[in-house]
């Protein structure tokens, strides 16, 4: 018999629990194309988007004046993580990075489905939120998953 000692999955596990890879109960691969896109790709192809945003407010929007220059870059990140997500499927963190955005039925991300998947990761907190499929919240609610390209 297990103990907690060998942690929580593994007791788990023994008692029966089947987790399987992240991405199985979506249909998806376990590795290689259209598998779910690890954490570490996704907060690098975040970083980047966010660094391209906050460059374009500070260059372009503020002209250096740093106290707003965060309140636009939300807004550029907004407007970058709409309009491309909803029309190529992917940011260019995460083109930099080969993953791209799609919607679990059709494979496409409309532009509504885009728009509310963005209005959430902007909010911060359903992004924090993670399912064991390693989705966020934002993602299920706009019923979309990152993947690998």
């Amino acid at each position: 018999m297990g103990s907690w000692l060998s942690g929580p999955r593994a007791a788990m596990e023994e008692a029966g629990a089947d987790f399987g890879y992240r991405g199985e109960q979506l249909g998806l691969p376990e590795q290689g194309p259209n598998s779910i896109a690890r954490p570490g790709r996704r907060l690098g192809a975040l970083a980047v988007d966010w660094a391209l945003c906050v460059l374009i407010a500070y260059g372009l929007v503020t002209h250096g004046y740093s106290p707003a220059t965060s309140n636009w870059a939300l807004g550029i990140f907004f407007v970058l993580g709409a309009l491309t997500v909803g029309t190529v499927g992917s940011t260019p963190g995460k083109r930099l990075f080969g993953l791209r955005v799609v919607a679990l039925e059709t494979g496409t991300v409309s532009p509504g489905r885009a728009l509310l998947r963005t209005v959430l990761l902007c909010l911060a907190i359903p992004a924090l939120v993670w399912d064991r499929d390693g989705r966020g919240l934002h993602d299920r609610l706009a019923k979309t998953v990152e993947v690998r390209i």
